[in-house]
């Protein structure tokens, strides 16, 4: 019998096996494509997100460097959002990294890890009863077997089999007029990009690069690599001719262009990328904004796409939920779960989802036709201009306006957050970013206080939660107990308080 069997192999569930193994659980993840998905998917992860990679000691594999660092800038519904005058109160962080280089990365860790990962298994059914979950799974030859496990989490998409054979329901609203388009394309002399993120286009001038909008619709160029840019262009439409990849015809270059020159009012040539890159030649008719009535029925959990959809940050969301989920599920595994730890996940990470589809929605009214809509965009450029108004927006985006409940009537301000990066010097001498000290993914207490008291309160813990001694010039809170997915559970130098907390979260002793 397997510790929890993970279905769908994409960047949710080979994460959720990196967690899991982290936490001394033993995951299978069954995954029905043989090999990695080559499409050209999502091409970066922005907001905390980013930093729980940089916790796991995976930021720099995914090529960033050194430290993640505030972006300087950003968009919503298309407007720039001068992030920088938001000096340290800036919670947006941004890494560039495309879905398939992403899951290569994940692939890479998850094996290092020992996790089991089998591809070309395809999950067909599952049944559960109090104490484990069967699941029919069809192997590469055909032949049908049934696995068992003590849960599982569905990890398998927007269209989730997991989800639907669990009778969770999946509302949400769908604008069918929306056509997405995008191509990856070769370089061009008709255009060229120009410092500001900003693009000169022959026979138009100079446009903004992202988020270009017009009343015919929004263009988009990013240059992450330059010999294959991609063009995204958004049209509304009364009769769209269907999705490709899907039941629509296949789209084309040429498709694009024409796209490109109803968008911007001019034609714009354009070239494949180079013999031999990566190509991606996609249209999406319809958004659909879902969320997931449910995450848990009994043993079975959703997280990622097979819990919420939207267009856009979905993935930032999905990492989040496995990081959520998989010390949860590790502590009900070594018996030491205190009552409704794992109702906690759904509790938790329902709130995000809901957040992420307001705001993607909110981001997309912003950028549709229409005179009512420009007047909209001209009164919510002037809100930005206020640093308060601006901060709320960015942390809305990043995801660092949820505060979770921690059970204290009275927090201190970290409690409930996703901890803040300090630079600290530990009890040996060294100086270390408090990321190294997560690398384990174990809960943490992290001790400023220079006093024993703490430690006597928390020894009984010691075998599930670790403690480190250090110092710190800035540092919100004394002490701080935090969780393995990053949150701050407890903040202070009351051994009463450490003592609730250890016992809320982690059991008695």
């Amino acid at each position: 019998m397997f510790d929890v069997i993970v279905a769908g192999g994409g960047p949710t569930g080979l994460f959720l096996a990196c967690e899991l193994r982290l936490a001394g659980v033993r995951p299978l993840v069954l995954e029905r494509r043989p090999e990695l998905d080559p499409a050209d998917k999502a091409h970066g992860l922005a907001g905390q997100v980013v930093r729980l990679l940089d916790h796991r000691g995976l930021f720099e594999r995914c090529g960033g460097r050194g430290a993640p660092a505030p972006a300087p800038g950003f968009f919503f519904g298309g407007l720039p959002l001068p992030l920088h005058t938001l000096g340290e109160e800036n919670p947006m962080y941004l890494l560039p990294v495309n879905q398939r280089d992403l899951e290569q990365v994940l692939k890479e860790r998850a094996a290092e890890l020992g996790a089991d990962v089998r591809r070309g298994r395809e999950v067909l059914s599952f049944s559960q009863t109090d104490d484990r979950v069967d699941v029919v799974v069809r192997a590469p030859d055909g032949a049908e077997t049934t696995l068992t496990a003590r849960y599982l989490v569905g990890c398998d998409g927007a269209r989730s089999l997991i989800r639907r054979q669990a009778g969770i329901a999946f509302p949400g609203v769908s604008d069918d007029s929306v056509v997405d388009r995008s191509a990856l394309i070769g370089p061009s002399d008709r255009f060229r990009l120009v410092p500001g993120g900003r693009v000169v286009i022959d026979g138009l001038g100079e446009v903004p690069a992202h988020f270009h909008r017009t009343e015919k619709g929004v263009f988009t160029l990013l240059a992450h690599d330059p010999e294959r840019p991609l063009v995204n262009t958004a049209e509304w439409e009364d009769a769209p001719a269907g999705d490709f990849p899907g039941t629509g015809a296949p789209m084309t270059l040429a498709e694009m262009e024409e796209s490109v020159e109803r968008v911007l009012g001019v034609r714009l040539p354009l070239a494949p990328p180079p013999e031999g890159a990566p190509t991606m030649l996609r249209r999406l008719c319809g958004r659909n904004s879902r969320l997931a009535d449910r995450y848990r029925v009994g043993r079975v959990f959703l997280a990622g796409d097979a819990a919420h959809v939207s267009h856009g940050p979905t993935l930032n969301l999905a990492l989040q939920d496995a990081a959520n989920l998989a010390w949860k599920l590790a502590a009900a595994l070594r018996g030491w779960a205190p009552e409704g730890l794992l109702d906690s996940y759904e509790a938790e990470r329902r709130v995000s989802g809901e957040r992420v589809l307001m705001h993607t929605q909110a981001a997309s009214a912003l950028l549709a036709p229409g005179a009512d809509v420009t007047a909209l965009r001209l009164l919510f450029a002037e809100l930005l201009g206020s640093p308060e108004n601006l901060h709320m927006v960015a942390a809305l985006m990043a995801g660092a306006d949820v505060r979770h409940d921690m059970g204290e009537e009275r927090p201190a301000a970290p409690t409930g957050r996703f901890v803040p990066p300090i630079d600290l010097t530990t009890g040996d001498g060294h100086v270390r970013r408090l990321a190294e000290l997560l690398r384990d993914a174990r809960p943490l207490l992290l001790d400023l206080t220079g006093g024993d008291d703490l430690a006597a309160t928390a020894e009984p813990w010691n075998d599930r939660v670790r403690r480190v001694t250090a110092t710190a010039d800035r540092a919100p809170a004394p002490a701080m107990l935090i969780r393995p997915d990053g949150y701050v559970a407890w903040a202070g130098a009351d051994p009463d308080g450490l003592k609730a907390a250890l016992t809320r979260w982690f059991s008695p002793a």
